[in-house]
C-alpha cells in the first residue's frame, strides 16, 4: 500500500498515486482529497523506498509504521508532534523501535513520522505492507511491453512501403508515359 503513497518536497501532508501521464503525475492529497498535477522538478518519494536508520540494518517504513500501529492499536497517535519537546520524542521512538540510531535519527524525522502515521489513519489506510504494489507492478509490465513492440512495427512498415514507392518511382512502373 505504501508504493503508492507519495511525499511531495515543498507541499504538505500526503498523496495518492493516481495515474501518470507525459512527464507528470496526478496526484489527490490524503488530507482534503484535492487532485493535482505534479511535475518532474518536484521531488517525489514513495512512502515504500523510506527507512529508518537502526543499529543494525535500516528498518523500512512499512515495519516501523506497523510497529507504531500495533502500540496506538491503530489509532491517532497519543503524542503531539508538533508541541513535544525532542526527548519527550525520542523517548516516544524508543517504546517501538528501541535500537534506532540516536545519532542518525533526528527528532524532526520522528516528527514526520508522527504526522505521516496521523495523516495515514485519518485517510483510513491501516494496511502499511507493500505486498499489493508487486503484484499489481508484475501485472502492468506485460501491458507496457505490448505497446513497446507494436511501435516500432508500424515505423518499420511506413519505412517499408516508402522504399518501395521510391523504387517504383526510379523504375518508371506506374508512372505516366507522355
Amino acid at each position: 500500500m505504501l508504493k503508492n503513497i507519495l511525499a511531495i518536497t515543498g507541499k504538505p501532508g500526503l498523496y495518492k498515486l493516481i495515474n501518470h501521464g507525459n512527464n507528470m503525475l496526478i496526484v489527490e492529497s490524503l488530507i482534503d482529497g484535492k487532485r493535482m498535477p505534479t511535475y518532474g522538478r518536484d521531488k517525489i518519494i514513495s512512502l515504500g523506498d523510506v527507512s529508518m536508520f537502526t543499529m543494525d540494518d535500516d528498518m523500512p517504513l512499512s515495519e516501523v509504521l506497523t510497529k507504531l500501529g500495533e502500540k496506538e492499536g491503530l489509532k491517532i497517535a497519543s503524542i503531539d508532534a508538533k508541541q513535544a519537546d525532542n526527548n519527550a520524542l525520542r523517548a516516544y521512538f524508543a517504546s517501538f523501535v528501541p535500537n534506532y540510531d540516536v545519532d542518525r535519527v533526528y527528532p524532526s524525522d520522528i516528527r514526520k513520522l508522527i504526522l505521516w502515521y496521523n495523516i495515514l489513519i485519518n485517510a483510513g489506510i491501516t494496511d502499511f505492507s507493500m505486498e499489493e504494489e508487486e503484484e499489481n507492478a508484475v501485472t502492468a509490465a506485460p501491458v507496457e511491453e505490448k505497446k513497446v513492440a507494436a511501435k516500432p512495427a508500424k515505423k518499420a512498415q511506413v519505412k517499408t512501403q516508402k522504399a518501395a514507392g521510391k523504387a517504383s518511382a526510379k523504375t518508371g512502373v506506374g508512372a505516366k508515359k507522355g
